[in-house]
């Protein structure tokens, strides 16, 4: 169609549009190539700027042509009009008018007839311009408007949870954190870098707000956890009134492992190891689900919700599917960069 189109347009009309069209895709492409770095986009565009320099030559030569006509030649090279024989002396014709009247009487038809050819040639050029106008502009801003070919994953974040509302339990806790906040906190850009791993994206966030187990809903507990590729980190706010050294006291006839104690941002905390619980859930015809198992082993860090220890805790745990654990350095690292940014707050 648009070849169609190009055909039926004037030289002089064609041809123009023809090298402004050239000019603007080729630099298009070469701006395009140098920006991205694309050899391909750069040959593309320097044939397009070849392709608009043979039509400027051959405009180029169809105006000396026009403003320097040259005589026509014979075979031999001979001028035409050099050796033609004299004309005959002229004869005078006598013509006799038509009485008044009696012939058809010149109409404006005639004069008239130039004029549609006129306006179809501005017509076919006012179109040629509007095209090439139309298709100028969508190269030059079809890139910015449409979807772009970065294909690279981009970081999950905590708004992307489902709120909820909240259970009494908060209402009775003064100033709980909401799990959407300790999500908001711990999503960090360098959360992968502090568990050894960067450059990994998260895979998964999530937020709850629960309360603790075995206390009939009575007892706060939010929660965030955030899924890396190698590693996944959860983090909860338990609001009771359990201090750091009675837990710790609690966990020594537990099957807690590798227990130490420590102070954290002048908090008391304690690290301590144990497994994680697995459950296998049939997605069969039965659809019933198997018996609690032990997970992978994982690692915590309980750091106090402040620093005279009134009760409740922060907890930061780091698994893997594989049995594999960060060192404590990157939990300790973590609790360092993510417990600032919640505020201190006693569970009384």
């Amino acid at each position: 169609m648009l070849g169609f189109l190009l055909r039926l347009l004037p030289f002089w009309v064609r041809e123009p549009l023809l090298i402004v069209l050239g000019s603007v895709l080729g630099v298009r492409l070469l701006y395009l190539a140098f920006r991205d770095g694309h050899l391909v986009t750069a040959g593309l565009g320097l044939l397009f700027l070849v392709f608009t320099a043979i039509r400027v030559h051959l405009v180029v030569r169809a105006l000396r042509a026009r403003r320097n006509p040259q005589p026509a030649t014979s075979a031999d090279g001979a001028a035409v009009g050099a050796a033609a024989p004299p004309l005959p002396p002229p004869q005078v014709q006598v013509q006799v008018q038509p009485p008044a009247g009696t012939g058809p009487r010149p109409g404006p038809d005639t004069a008239k007839k130039k004029e549609p050819e006129k306006h179809n040639a501005w017509a076919q050029a006012f179109a040629a311009l509007a095209l090439f106008g139309v298709l100028g502009a969508t190269v030059w801003l079809g890139p910015r408007f449409m979807p772009s070919d970065d294909i690279t994953p981009r970081p999950e974040t905590c708004s992307d949870a489902t709120h909820e509302k909240l259970p009494k339990a908060y209402q009775r806790t003064p100033r709980p954190v909401t799990g959407e906040e300790l999500c908001e906190a711990l999503n960090r850009p360098d959360l992968a870098e502090l568990l050894g791993t960067p450059g990994e994206t998260a895979t998964t966030v999530s937020s709850n707000n629960n309360t603790a187990a075995l206390t009939d809903g009575k007892v706060a507990e939010p929660d965030a956890e955030i899924a890396f590729d190698t590693y996944t980190v959860h983090v909860s706010a338990t609001y009771n009134d359990m201090t750091t050294d009675q837990y710790v006291k609690l966990m020594k006839y537990g099957n807690e492992q590798d227990i130490r104690t420590l102070k954290v941002l002048g908090r008391p905390a304690v690290l301590f190891s144990d497994h994680t619980m697995e459950i296998k859930i049939d997605l069969g015809s039965g659809g019933s689900g198997g018996p609690v198992g032990q997970g992978p082993l994982a690692r915590t860090l309980s750091v106090a919700l402040d620093r005279k220890d009134h009760g409740g805790s922060f907890d930061i745990t780091v698994w893997s599917q594989n049995g594999a654990l960060p060192g404590d350095s990157a939990l300790l690292a973590i609790a360092e960069k993510v417990l600032p940014r919640i505020p201190e707050r006693s569970a009384r």
